[in-house]
């Protein structure tokens, strides 16, 4: 996984944990009638759209580089035994 990627799959990995969090004490301070679940409410929905934001960020940074970097596509040495046996 090429570098710029895997930045990017580690900032969704932690936005999309500190929501689960987030979610966690937003479910345990609704049932306990605690007044910390309103601010947690509107926390979580800014959570959850930036965990959005950060899986979504994987898939743009992954087509970017695919397309400024394209694939490279070596193949294995069964097919280069093929290829070799066809040739003679």
């Amino acid at each position: 996984m090429p570098d710029p990627v895997r930045d990017a799959a580690v900032r969704a990995v932690l936005f999309v944990a500190v929501t689960l969090v987030q979610l966690l004490v937003l479910v345990l301070s609704a049932l306990a009638g605690s007044w910390l679940a309103v601010p947690m409410v509107f926390s979580t929905l800014l959570s959850v759209i930036l965990s959005t934001w950060g899986v979504l960020d994987i898939w743009i940074t992954r087509q970017m580089w695919r397309q400024r970097h394209g694939v490279v596509s070596l193949p294995n040495s069964v097919a280069r035994r093929r290829a070799l046996g066809r040739e003679g």
